[in-house]
């Protein structure tokens, strides 16, 4: 099977190999049961939240697989900071000539590329961090992310009981959720600590979940 994006761009030998090797593990259907899937919950930290301007600070992701939250199965990275917003600092903490490794952006991507594989991602507003991925991407000269993506925002209010007492409009931030939930906030404003309180909450939402059977086909059918 060759990808869609063959057909309107490059050929697979114009990129690197491991982004090749990524596109590859898309040929196979994924399983219908949610325990079958290998999903991975992940958090961008960025400068600010304009797609074109801003850029990623670092990534945080741990996976689940088998209703079991795979803690020694995390990533976290951090990426060398060319453009820096200082009043965003006070929101993730990340100052500018941080004493920690930084990647440059490419290798970054790299990595988060070879750690995702074709598993299904999951964040709190997706689309943001969908976005924000895939303008790294574009920078790189590399294809959009190929992966599934499920929104905790958008299961969570799926999962509560429909009445005209609940606005259906609402946006639930990670905060109220993991409050309703009993889910500590303490590591909160970090890529790593959101991408876990995100994965506890969708440990809760997928319970709910199978418990009403629904299929992973169905969830998918939501947009980001």
């Amino acid at each position: 099977m060759i990808r869609e994006w063959f057909k309107k761009n490059e050929q697979p030998e114009d990129l690197p190999e491991y982004f090749t090797r990524y596109l590859s593990l898309f040929d196979k259907d994924k399983a219908e049961e949610v325990a079958d899937q290998r999903f991975v919950i992940f958090d961008t930290e960025t400068t600010g939240f304009d797609i074109n301007e801003d850029r990623i600070l670092s990534i945080g992701a741990v996976a689940i697989q088998n209703n079991q939250l795979k803690v020694k199965d995390h990533f976290e990275v951090y990426l060398k900071q060319n453009t820096f917003n200082p009043e965003t600092v006070k929101i993730h903490g990340i100052i500018k000539n941080e004493r920690f490794a930084q990647l440059p952006e490419a290798e970054a991507l790299e990595y988060f590329i070879e750690y995702v594989g074709n598993s299904i991602l999951v964040a709190h507003h997706a689309g943001f961090d969908k976005n924000m991925m895939n303008k790294a991407l574009e920078r790189n000269g590399l294809p959009r992310l190929q992966n599934k993506f499920l929104d905790t925002a958008i299961l969570y209010k799926k999962t509560r009981i429909a009445t005209n007492f609940i606005d259906k409009n609402k946006v639930y931030s990670l905060d109220e959720i993991a409050e309703d939930y009993n889910i500590d906030l303490t590591d909160r404003h970090t890529a790593s600590g959101d991408a876990f309180i995100t994965a506890l909450i969708f440990m809760k939402l997928i319970a709910k979940i199978d418990a009403k059977n629904i299929k992973i086909r169905k969830l998918l059918r939501y947009r980001y």
